[in-house]
């Protein structure tokens, strides 16, 4: 039997296209959610449009009977429209009102209309601008080279604020896909071990590092390896925001090639002739072959 075509919505999860099929979708159905995650472009858009539609029903409704309204021209039956915005908006300048039983009803009504939509979109507003978010800067590239004498896994993650983020912790995730002994597919996630997860007084830049020993997923695997594996790397950090005291959380998703292999990050923090201590977030996303790399790159970190 034929299968009929569903449509699917395309959804972003970290740098992967899904598409999702079978679910129940739309603006309605999980308003709040929506607004949230919605652009504020594409939230003023819509919130426009709401009101645009709002206003033209009830200017509709004004004009099923003539002259429900005093004060409009004759000839200029759509200023009907403007007296809908006055009462949506509780603004009412007093020059049109409503002049029938009709016009009373129906600007009672959007009235009522008005001050729903002027509390949720007032709501959805404040939700916005009051959430927590995190500046975060992550590297480009996530790197494979020598450190104290052992291949490790680095990615860097800076504070673009510059201010202080208590208590931060990383976690380091693999997500591969793996075969079962009955061929089927799957994808997994391992948690890859970070030497210095904790930073407590994070301000700067703050490189991760993840030692491929013996105990690694990733122990002995390649480039090919991991391309057979449609490896992907996913780094999460939290802390608290000292300055709005509120805990905040981000997350940077690395494809196989986001992973350079045999390289180093250009390190970004110097002395100047003062001794002051110099950030150059330039550079921030530089990574150069191992051979080329300084002695003293990533002593950044220890101090970050």
């Amino acid at each position: 039997m034929k299968r009929r075509a569903v449509h699917g919505k395309i959804v972003r999860i970290g740098n992967r296209r899904v598409v999702t099929k079978g679910l129940t979708t739309g603006l309605f159905v999980d308003f709040y959610h929506t607004a949230m995650q919605a652009s504020w472009s594409m939230f003023l858009i819509a919130a426009g449009f709401i009101f645009g539609a709002l206003n033209t029903v009830f200017a509709g409704l004004y004009l099923l009977f003539p002259g429900s309204v005093a004060n409009v021209p004759p000839d200029q039956p759509w200023h009907v429209l403007f007296f809908s915005i006055e009462t949506l908006a509780t603004v009412g300048y007093g020059d049109m009102h409503p002049l029938s039983e009709w016009g009373h009803w129906v600007a009672s009504l959007e009235s009522f209309v008005g001050l729903i939509f002027s509390a949720v979109l007032t709501g959805a507003i404040f939700s916005r601008f009051s959430r927590p978010t995190a500046r975060l800067l992550f590297s480009r590239h996530a790197v494979i080279g020598q450190f104290e004498g052992q291949p490790h896994l680095m990615l860097r993650v800076a504070n673009a604020r510059v201010n202080m983020i208590s208590d931060a912790v990383a976690k380091l995730w693999l997500l591969s896909t793996t075969f079962s002994a009955e061929g089927r597919r799957f994808r997994r996630y391992h948690e890859l071990k970070l030497d210095r997860l904790e930073n407590p007084s994070f301000v700067l830049s703050w490189i991760l590092f993840h030692r491929i020993d013996a105990d690694s997923p990733l122990y002995g695997w390649d480039r090919q390896r991991m391309e057979e594996a449609e490896v992907q790397l996913i780094l999460s950090v939290r802390g608290n925001d000292e300055s709005v005291s509120q805990e905040l959380r981000s997350r940077h998703t690395y494809k196989l090639d986001d992973i350079a292999f045999d390289h180093q990050f250009v390190d970004v923090i110097t002395n100047d002739e003062d001794g002051n201590v110099v950030v150059d977030y330039r550079v921030f996303h530089d990574i150069t072959p191992e051979e080329l790399a300084e002695t003293d790159d990533l002593v950044e970190e220890v101090e970050a």
